[in-house]
């Protein structure tokens, strides 16, 4: 062993000809392994060593440092044990012993504690120096847990730094160069690693800001110490996730690219670079994700979709929050997004979305009926969810039987049946909407109509006593009724069946701590949909960036609404079969607000800038 360890250290260039010769001559007047003695003559670290012997032999390597082994486990071996053979007992998962061995090749040392301690043996390399001074703490008195935590700390601080070279390193910068990135990547700190150590391996020290535990999750520490440097992985991703609660992020995005590896938060809408992590930790840290989200870590050619759930210990208060997790092949591995569902953004009350006064008298009118369809459109991330939420929570009565097919159920609403869809197993909306009929029900959501068959059956619904509420993906609320007879209904269906069309948008408020007056020339204003007159008068405001809103000069989102409802003229023209632009022109006459509409009341009242509005809406 030792003769070979010494050619790979000198063919690697680790250590020279002379330096082995001195650390051979040593060991044979001392005694020891040619690794130990190398380290004790400081010519070189234990981490490498490690390292090598780690690549020599094919077992993975750990830091015990990074670890905190449960008493349980330390029992299974005493103290002469493993200081006879060098060895601790690390985790223990089913009928397997994790095993930190210095020499992984000791089948002797195997035998011996599988015939002890009736396990099957699973053995990972650690350097001598770690497992005699772990020997030293969990076997020893105080002392050496005082020079173990020293030892965490200065991990830390080494974690901290990598942390910092690796943001602001040549692989470091944002693409984007903006004020509000820079924010974001300085205050992922030092003390938010610190606190992390308590996540998942070690206890949290009381006067500590906050705490993740993880729910309903047992992991094999061997597993994950296959992957280098396992406990930064597990800090960083659990820095990530508090870090998005921290700054207010709805989803977080993994993505790895062929010489990169990106981590980006997006804040109120708009994706920001916050991390570019070293390349070696891509494939650990998207594994510690599948992981955590209970999903297959073999499998890497097709989209996978899980959850993890976690608690938040802020202010002496817990919370639980759900991310939503999403994985795709890409070209050069797997990117994951992590959707964040924050039960407390989940806003209920239907007055503060940002409705105008007239779409809310209008959407609460109709969702009040008992029978007819509510149909909510916009893209991805446009509050569609949040809308019907709310809308439900007002319907939720105990005398009120309310049913939901969801692809995926994002939010746990008390008093309501909520299904889960899955596609692979045949529950689909259709099929859960047919179970739906036979359940006695009074107010059906449906997620989404993607197809024929659910519109139709959601129509019948609709036509036969019952509420129905639910989602479309199309540009505004005209558009929808071609939308539908695109897909097959008959227009005098849509006519007779659909109470009211709402086509919504989220656009960025502005910052209220660093809001000031914007000056825009009145051509431009006209432009946008102001009259002249009104041009002229009007105040205009942006945010200049404070460290409020990460010097991006917004803070929070509100809502755009385009609410049209199906009265008797609507109706004859669907029946009819007028175009969208035909129904576009009647509602207006009738009183609809337009989403532009809806966005030029939102700058009368200072709530959000020009850009925006142009931005996510068209005259």
């Amino acid at each position: 062993m030792s003769a070979k360890l010494g050619e790979i250290l000198v063919r690697e260039n680790l250590v020279t000809p002379q330096q082995l010769r001195e650390a051979l001559d040593y060991q044979r007047t001392s005694g020891g392994r040619l690794g130990s003695n190398l380290v004790k003559l400081g010519m070189i670290s234990d981490d490498v060593i490690t390292a090598v012997l780690s690549r020599q032999y094919g077992v993975p390597s750990i830091n015990l440092d990074l670890f905190h082994i449960e008493d349980e486990v330390i029992k299974l071996i005493s103290q002469e044990v493993a200081l006879k053979y060098m060895v601790l007992p690390v985790s223990r998962n089913g009928s397997t012993l994790t095993l930190a061995m210095a020499d992984p090749t000791n089948v002797f040392a195997m035998d011996d504690i599988k015939f002890m301690t009736g396990f099957n043996v699973e053995p990972v390399i650690a350097s001598e120096a770690s497992i005699q001074m772990s020997v030293g703490k969990y076997y020893g008195g105080s002392n050496q847990i005082d020079i173990f935590d020293a030892a965490i700390a200065l991990e830390t601080e080494k974690a901290a730094a990598a942390l910092k070279s690796g943001k602001n390193g040549k692989n470091g910068h944002s693409k984007n160069g903006s004020k509000a990135s820079a924010s974001l990547k300085a205050n992922i700190s030092a003390d938010d690693i610190d606190v992390s150590l308590g996540n998942f391996d070690f206890e949290v020290h009381e006067g500590e800001d906050f705490e993740v535990v993880e729910e309903n999750e047992e992991i094999d520490l061997a597993t994950l110490a296959r992957a280098s440097e396992d406990a930064p992985v597990v800090r960083l991703v659990n820095i990530l996730m508090v870090d998005s609660l921290k700054r207010g992020a709805s989803d977080i995005h993994v993505e790895p690219y062929e010489k990169d590896f990106r981590i980006r938060f997006r804040i109120d809408g708009v994706l920001y670079d916050v991390m570019h992590p070293p390349m070696k930790i891509r494939d650990p840290l998207i594994s510690r994700l599948k992981i955590m989200s209970k999903l297959d870590i073999s499998e890497k050619r097709l989209p996978q979709d899980g959850r993890i759930k976690i608690k938040v210990r802020i202010d002496d208060r817990s919370r639980e929050l759900d991310f939503r997790v999403s994985t795709l092949p890409t070209l050069f591995g797997e990117k994951v997004v992590l959707r964040l569902l924050d039960k407390e953004k989940l806003m209920l009350d239907m007055s503060k979305l940002g409705f105008e006064e007239e779409s809310l008298e209008k959407f609460q009118r109709n969702i009040a009926n008992p029978y007819g369809m509510v149909l909510v459109t916009g893209p991805t991330g446009s509050g569609k969810t949040n809308t019907l939420y709310s809308a439900l929570q007002t319907l939720n009565t105990p005398e009120t039987n309310i049913m939901t097919a969801e692809d995926p159920v994002e939010f746990n609403l008390q008093g309501i049946n909520q299904v889960q869809m899955k596609e692979q197993i045949g529950l689909n909306f259709a099929a859960a909407l047919r179970s739906f009929l036979r359940q006695d029900p009074n107010i059906i959501l449906v997620g989404e109509i993607r197809d024929f068959e659910t519109a139709e059956i959601a129509i019948k619904a609709a036509l036969t006593g019952h509420l129905v509420l639910s989602t479309l993906h199309t540009n505004d609320a005209p558009s929808t009724v071609s939308r539908l007879v695109n897909m097959g209904i008959e227009p005098f269906l849509v006519a007779t069946s659909v109470n009211i069309i709402q086509a919504q948008r989220l656009i960025r408020r502005i910052c209220a701590g660093c809001k000031e007056e914007a000056h825009y020339p009145p051509e431009a204003l006209v432009e946008v949909g102001f009259s002249a007159e009104e041009a002229g008068s009007l105040k205009m405001y942006k945010g200049t960036g404070c460290d409020i809103c990460l010097n991006t000069g917004f803070k929070g989102r509100v809502g755009l609404y385009e609410t049209m409802e199906i009265d008797d003229e609507l109706r004859e023209l669907i029946i009819i079969g007028a175009s969208s632009i035909e129904l576009r022109k009647k509602a207006i006459e009738g009183g609809m607000i337009t989403l532009r509409g809806s966005g030029l009341a939102k700058l009368r009242q200072g709530i959000t800038t020009v850009e925006e509005v142009v931005k996510e809406t068209v005259l």
